[in-house]
Order: C-alpha cells, then structure tokens, then sequence
C-alpha cells in the first residue's frame, strides 16, 4: 500500500521592514499604468462618442452612445506598417471634427471619396452616374426643396456664405466634383441633415475613426444636449440614474454599426 508522504509546509517568511512602503508602491505604479494605457486607448485606438442630433436616423440615433475605432483611418506614418489603416470608403459611417469648429464633432455617411461625381435628383443620390440603393436612408418631409433635393442647384435656405461663393468650382455637368484630399458627407436622415450640401467637404485630416458598435442608448432630446451648465447636466445625470431601466434601449446595446 502506497503512502503519500506530506511536505513539511513552508515557513511564511518573515515581513520586512518597509513592506507596507513597498505595497503602496506597487498600488501606485499600477495606478500610474493604467492611467496611462486608458489615456493611450482613448488617444490613439478607441473613444466614445454619443450622438446628440437626429441627423443620422435611423441608422443612430439621439442617445446613442458608440465606441469609435481611432485606428482604421489614422493619420499616414510610420505607424502604417505596425497598424493595419484603410482607406475612407464609399457608404461608410464615419466620426469627424466639423470643418467649420473643429472643436465639434459630426457623424455623417460617405457618398463621394475624391474624384466622385455626385448629384442629386428629386432626392435620390446618384454618384458617377449610377442611382444609390440606400436602404438606410429615410425622408421625414414631404415638403421639396430645390437646393437640398435636386443638388447642386442655386444655393438657398441654410447654406453657409462661404461654401455658396465656391461650391460653383467644383460643379461640372450638373454635378459636383470631390476634390482631392476632400471627401463628401451625407446623414441617413436625409431632409434634416447639416451636411455637405450645406457646408462642403470634409478634409481627410478632419477624419476621426469609424463607429464600431453602440455600448449604451438612453432615450434622450436634442434639446438636452443643447443645455449646458452644471444645473442641466445634474438634470440629465438625475434623469439616467432614476429611468435607467425605462429609457435605456436595450435592443440596441452592443449594437454593430454598418
């Protein structure tokens, strides 16, 4: 019959001077770390956004809050042969500082990628001749617009000064040219859109990242986002903590982002 022989348990060793400094060191170092990892994170590969207007309905919408991938469409460096970029596609979702406040950020679609001709006609897209399927696009007015529906036309309406005087030098047989280096940007929900009919093109240097999915939506207003001050945002954090549960969009969480 075999026995199994125990092992003499080890010693504890002994605590040594200064190991409660030696802890709080480590505590801290790993403190410092991952402060560090997060701020890289939110810089350089992801960053979350939420989506403050109806412009992109239904595709996104008021409340919606995303995760962004910063690293598909970085900046061209040295960096292109460790991080895998992509060029900016046609149809394509994407996050990007407003040409007129940079300080701001939209969420619009890709129609036209430098060299594209785009034009509209009666509200339906065509680009370099050929009629868009959008099923992701919807028309919330009835009502036409001449400027906004049949596009590029005389401007009219909300469009910005100094768009109007240019827009014209890049309009060739009825349609507008994407310039290099510039790309052309539309939202889903077509008539209540500020896009680039309205303001031009967005510079590739503006380019943000691309949504990957929704993490979170609360039901929510534009009008709340226009709010600011301290008083408004203890509204809205009051709001989300006592209707959780009945305003958060739950169908929607981790929703993927086409």
């Amino acid at each position: 019959m075999a026995v199994k022989t125990e092992r003499p348990a080890e010693k504890e060793p002994e605590s040594q001077p200064g190991s409660g400094k030696s802890t709080a060191r480590e505590y801290l170092e790993s403190l410092v770390v991952t402060v560090i990892l997060a701020l890289f994170g939110t810089t350089f590969l992801i960053q979350a956004f939420k989506i403050p207007s109806s412009s992109m309905e239904d595709s996104l919408l008021i409340g919606d809050h995303l995760m962004v991938d910063k690293v598909a469409y970085g900046p061209a460096s040295f960096w292109d042969r460790i991080v895998p970029y992509h060029p900016v596609e046609r149809d394509r979702i994407i996050v990007f500082r407003y040409p007129l406040d940079p300080k701001t950020y939209f969420v619009k679609r890709v129609i036209g990628v430098p060299g594209d001709r785009i034009r509209l006609e009666d509200k339906q897209v065509f680009r370099n001749g050929t009629a868009l399927e959008e099923p992701h696009v919807i028309h919330k007015s009835s009502r036409f617009q001449e400027y906004r529906d049949n596009f590029p036309s005389p401007p009219s309406g909300t469009v910005f000064s100094e768009w109007a005087d240019t827009f014209q030098e890049h309009v060739r047989d009825g349609k507008i040219v994407v310039p290099p280096g510039q790309y052309f940007v539309m939202g889903d929900n077509r008539d209540f859109s500020s896009d680039s009919r309205y303001w031009g093109f967005v510079p590739r240097e503006n380019i943000v990242g691309q949504p990957l999915l929704i993490y979170w939506s609360f039901e929510s207003s534009s009008e709340e986002y226009r709010r600011t001050g301290a008083v408004n945002f203890l509204g809205r954090l009051v709001d989300v903590v006592i209707h959780f549960p009945q305003k958060t969009r739950w169908k929607r969480m981790f929703h993927l982002i086409r």
